[in-house]
């Protein structure tokens, strides 16, 4: 499928959709304390969304149970919520949430520290989050679809983390997968020319350790396959001739 560039109009209606992603993942974060279980938190998701008239990009999705993402720990993305999971003091624990707003598609995720997190899983979360700010500032006319995932990678790399190779970022409008694909790797100076109107969701999603990862039986579940820590961000933004807009930032 051919690249789709967006209008003003149609990227203000992608704004609509991802400030209630953005209100969700708020209400989530404000929630999530130890011994809350997962699923708890997917009900939090799914009524605040409806409260807000939004629709679950997620729930269906290929048969997608639930409408949230829960990833705890060593689990990258995907992790399906449970009321057998129960969070614990210092776990790090990735949500992902998306949903529809008259027919347009919002998608972003955050790590949230569960209580007081070791200082190794902190400076992995900080240094997520600050690898998809440089990758968000890379968002402007003329620099190449390499130059993003170089951000994200250049950031990480020389910490000593793992960068994800399996899952990577995509153009998000009226489906939540468009094309490209956005890694989270690459070569700066390569690959498409980023134009106005591209709107995209980069989603880094970096290893402590190793960058392998295997997905469970579940089919769903993506976990580190050396046990490591992981940890997930992702904003879904708009490529316009002022720059990058985050529409995922309230």
């Amino acid at each position: 499928m051919a690249i789709q560039l967006k209008t003003p109009a149609q990227i203000a209606k992608l704004r609509e959709a991802n400030l209630i992603v953005a209100d969700v993942l708020d209400a989530l974060e404000a929630a999530a304390k130890p011994g809350m279980s997962t699923w708890e938190l997917n009900e939090i998701a799914d009524k605040r969304m409806k409260q807000l008239k939004g629709e679950s990009a997620f729930l269906g999705y290929h048969g997608y149970p639930a409408v949230l993402c829960t990833s705890v720990n060593e689990v990258v993305v995907h992790g399906i919520p449970r009321k057998d999971v129960i969070l614990k003091e210092g776990d790090l624990l990735s949500v992902d949430f998306g949903a529809y707003k008259d027919g347009w598609c919002g998608d972003s995720a955050r790590t949230l520290p569960i209580g007081k997190v070791s200082d190794e899983a902190r400076r992995l979360m900080d240094a997520t989050r600050e690898s998809l700010e440089r990758a968000i500032a890379a968002c402007v006319p003329g620099q190449r679809l390499g130059d993003i995932g170089h951000a994200v990678q250049s950031t990480v790399e020389p910490l000593g983390y793992g960068v994800v190779r399996q899952f990577v970022g995509h153009g998000i409008g009226r489906k939540m997968h468009e094309e490209p694909h956005v890694p989270n790797y690459g070569v700066a100076g390569r690959g498409l020319r980023l134009s106005v109107g591209l709107v995209v969701a980069i989603e880094p999603m970096i290893n402590a350790g190793s960058a392998e990862v295997f997905t469970e039986e579940d089919g769903w579940t993506a976990v580190t396959k050396d046990g490591s820590l992981s940890a997930h961000f992702e904003h879904s933004v708009a490529i316009t001739e002022n720059g990058p807009f985050v529409l995922s930032r309230a």
